[in-house]
């Protein structure tokens, strides 16, 4: 048997931000202290890494000089579902396992859409110019617009996207989304259940500019990955309507910067609601920021009481079963 009271099993929180992860991975472990959870910053990862058995990534960057370092690291995993920052060849090279938590067991999903719909509902209420109205002590202005009655575009009809759906449909709106694979059976397959129903029409990856040029708001919900990078370019916002709000919740790199830019000053884009930036933190002196139909939040679409202590459970469950030597639930492996 283990001797729980020698053996130290090491969890390692990767840099300040997201600062509920590790504080409430640390509460759920409290009664466990042959599981130490320590958070250290970015620049003094390389230093340390080789001290831990399990890596929390959150928004560091695991290239292969780091992670030929983590002499004792069995696990690689996601506070939530983004692992664009690790190396995953690398990681399987040195025996580390990689793994996000299913976004769908843990609240995060729904509480993305429910941000989506935040960052919807303040762009057509135009919040940014109420604020205005009220330091101007006005009534009655600005004028808004209803989510009732518009085609909103899921670009991505994964997990947060069929929430998103689940949620939208009350509001009497038309919900068009694009997905490459409608039949892949998988977490976020909806072939047997009632969440593909709600898409009014379907479509795949070529049929993204076709679907923004019908949609009034363009929703993001997809992965970053090579192919998805820059997705949301010149070409895909010329394709949209005159006017059509872009709303980000997934990952900052699927807009880009220059197209968005552009196409702001120009006046042929409504607004942007982004949760996630290109750079994070986010420049609060940006151009993009000058913008009176620019709604930004500080990448907390995620970041519930709800989804923090679901995802600490399975955090701190694992570093147990890691512990004890049992095999690792609540995640789904990348490698």
């Amino acid at each position: 048997m283990v001797d729980n009271n020698k053996k130290i099993t090491r969890v390692l929180f990767c840099g300040p931000h997201f600062p509920a992860s590790q504080d409430y991975t640390r509460e759920y472990l409290n009664d466990y202290p042959f599981v130490q959870v320590e958070d250290v910053p970015f620049a003094d990862v390389p230093d340390v890494i080789e001290k831990y058995d399990i890596c929390i990534v959150k928004n560091m960057k695991l290239d292969f000089n780091v992670l030929s370092r983590a002499k004792k690291m069995k696990l690689i995993m996601q506070y939530g579902v983004g692992l664009e920052g690790v190396e995953i060849d690398a990681a399987t090279k040195f025996g580390i396992k990689v793994a996000r938590i299913p976004s769908h067991a843990t609240g995060n999903a729904a509480s993305c859409a429910e941000m989506a719909i935040y960052l919807m509902l303040g762009l057509l209420r135009k919040q940014n110019e109420m604020q205005i109205s009220i330091k101007q002590r006005k009534l009655g202005d600005p004028i808004g617009e209803t989510l009732l009655g518009k085609t909103v575009f899921i670009l991505g009809y994964g997990n947060i996207g069929m929430e998103l759906a689940k949620r939208l449909k009350p509001f009497g709106v038309k919900i068009i989304a694009t997905k490459r694979n409608w039949d892949t059976h998988s977490e976020d397959s909806c072939q047997s259940n009632a969440l593909c129903d709600l898409v009014d029409e379907k479509g795949g990856h070529e049929d993204i500019h076709s679907f923004a040029s019908n949609a009034d708001i363009v929703v993001c919900c997809l992965c970053l990955n090579s192919e998805t990078v820059g997705i949301v370019n010149k070409s895909f916002i010329a394709s949209m309507r005159k006017g059509a709000l872009l709303v980000n919740i997934a990952r900052g790199g699927l807009l880009n910067y220059e197209a968005v830019l552009y196409y702001l000053k120009s006046g042929h884009l409504g607004g942007l609601g982004i949760d996630v930036a290109w750079t994070e933190p986010f420049d609060p002196d940006d151009p993009i920021l000058k913008f009176n139909n620019v709604l930004i939040t500080p990448h907390v679409a995620g970041v519930t009481e709800y989804s923090y202590r679901s995802m600490s459970k399975i955090v701190g469950d694992v570093a147990i079963q890691l512990h004890e030597g049992k095999p690792l639930t609540g995640l789904e492996f990348v490698n």
